[in-house]
């Protein structure tokens, strides 16, 4: 048999019907039979089109307070009949079961009725059983039948409609198939992830509709597509399409700054902190942001959590960099920022990330809960005979946030609550110290009085004995090595202060 097919009959029963009058209007055009149910059914009555209830066809009234409709043999034999098969056909003959050839289906809102906060017996009602069967049946059976099953897909039924008469390839119908069994895996998915959100399966499920090819992946000979809702997150306001890199630091920027509520501008490069300030206004936190690396502020991405102003604006403007994101941005200081045509220009909607992050490896998934905790005065120990006085428990909290978000192994120095040195991303924790101290010293820091973070636990005491050489007072670690006494008796022995948070903050 031919592999084009000509839509003769449909059936449709939608949910939303935006979108769908002119979709009737070019079946009737075309002399496609309708069938349809409730709702439906009225709305295309209203349009003065001939529509044949389904009830018709059954026999069956729609029962069970609407939760049966379309779920009867003359309905599914119709969808599910093989057109080339003799023995489908024959029965199809004997049970009166007319062939359908065009499905037109949307899913109950079941994700937007959780999200609304509805009772759990609403919900429950929103799990569509009639539409996902007609979707999956209709979807297997592509090689003789069209599934439309969301709105997503209406531009494309069009085309053909208008463009071709309503006739489709086996190709249209294939690619029809493949977003109906998108459609009906993402629904089961956010009806599991419902059932599952205390964990108490041990599976994991997750899909994303939206995707957003990119210009390549890390590297120009690598593919790279991004699956997710930027725009729940940012408006672009200006700029070149965003890539794959720079997805990676706009991630890490917003993960950053996610723990900073005083005025604060960071600059990321590769996804670290290189610049970071906290100051009454966000003119000096910019500047001490850039003095803490000019040299890898270059090129980089800025993150504020404050509005930008054009004396601000005016301070950035002179160096390059790729990406600024801030919650808002006055009408001159877009102005200038926009001088550069490919500069991206975020406005930053929301910080909410989903609790729980995830990583692909070996043909598998890592996933854990986002490393939400931020310490505060509260849960420091001091370990050390010296206290640290409230100005530098300010900065070693300070610190502690930045060296958070930093590649393991890593060490930050801070002072002022300004970052003057990191070292990050090293094999040892000794390389990441000497790393940071050196480049403090490069941009001309006095490190007398400063305070070092360390994402985790000191092995021995070299580390204490090299940050009180180079003028460090005030250490901030986890704490928990076999020789955490070692680095105790160093500092009590040298007037250095150290306190213990008890919790490591790796970043692999």
């Amino acid at each position: 048999m031919t592999e084009t097919k000509k839509i003769k009959s449909a059936l449709i029963s939608v949910y939303h019907k935006e979108g769908l009058d002119k979709i009737v209007k070019s079946l009737n055009n075309l002399g496609v039979k309708i069938y349809s149910t409730g709702g439906t059914q009225s709305f295309i009555q209203e349009l003065g089109i001939e529509v044949t209830a389904v009830e018709t066809l059954t026999g069956y009234p729609s029962i069970l307070g609407g939760r049966v409709k379309t779920l009867h043999p003359k309905i599914f034999g119709g969808i599910l009949g093989r057109r080339d098969e003799s023995g489908d056909i024959q029965q199809m003959n004997e049970y009166d079961i007319p062939e359908i050839d065009l499905i037109i289906v949307d899913l109950y809102p079941f994700e937007e009725t959780v999200a609304s906060g509805a009772s759990h017996s609403e919900i429950i009602e929103k799990i569509d059983i009639g539409g996902i069967s007609l979707i999956r049946a209709a979807a297997k059976n592509y090689h003789d039948v069209v599934i439309v099953p969301s709105q997503k897909q209406y531009p494309k039924l069009q085309e053909i409609l208008d463009g071709k008469k309503g006739e489709t390839s086996l190709e249209d119908r294939q690619f029809f198939a493949t977003a109906a069994f998108a459609v009906s895996s993402a629904y089961d998915i956010a009806i599991f992830n419902y059932f599952n959100k205390e964990n108490t399966f041990q599976a994991y499920r997750h899909a994303y509709d939206d995707s957003k090819p990119l210009r390549y992946g890390e590297n120009p000979h690598q593919k790279g597509t991004y699956f997710g809702d930027f725009n729940k997150f940012f408006d672009q306001l200006h700029g070149k399409e965003i890539s794959y890199n720079n997805l990676l630091d706009i991630d890490a920027a917003v993960s950053l700054m996610s723990d900073f509520t005083e005025t604060t501008i960071a600059i990321l490069k590769h996804n670290n902190a290189c610049g970071l300030a906290s100051r009454d206004s966000l003119l000096d936190a910019w500047n001490d942001a850039l003095a803490g690396d000019p040299v890898s502020a270059f090129g980089g991405i800025i993150i504020s959590n404050r509005n930008i102003s054009a004396e601000v604006a005016e301070e950035i403007n002179k160096i390059f960099f790729e990406v600024i994101i801030a919650p808002g941005y006055d009408e001159k200081a877009l102005q200038i920022l926009k001088q550069k045509k490919n500069r991206i220009i975020l406005v930053q909607k929301t910080s909410e990330l989903s609790t729980l992050c995830s990583r692909n490896l070996l043909d598998g998934l890592l996933v854990q809960e986002r490393d939400v905790k931020s310490e505060t005065k509260e849960s420091l120990k001091t370990v050390t005979n010296s206290a640290p006085n409230e100005k530098e428990i300010e900065d070693l909290l300070f610190a502690n946030k930045i060296v958070k978000h930093s590649k393991s192994n890593a060490i930050v120095l801070a002072k002022n609550k300004q970052l003057i040195g990191s070292g990050i991303g090293q094999t040892s924790r000794v390389d990441a110290l000497k790393q940071a101290i050196a480049k403090a010293k490069a941009f001309e820091f006095d490190l007398e009085g400063a305070v070092m973070a360390s994402d985790a636990f000191f092995p021995f005491s070299d580390s204490v004995e090299i940050a009180h050489e180079a003028g460090i007072k005030a250490v901030i670690q986890p704490g928990g090595s076999i020789r955490d006494k070692d680095s105790i008796e160093f500092c009590n022995a040298h007037q250095m202060s150290m306190v213990f948070t008890g919790t490591r903050h790796f970043k692999h």
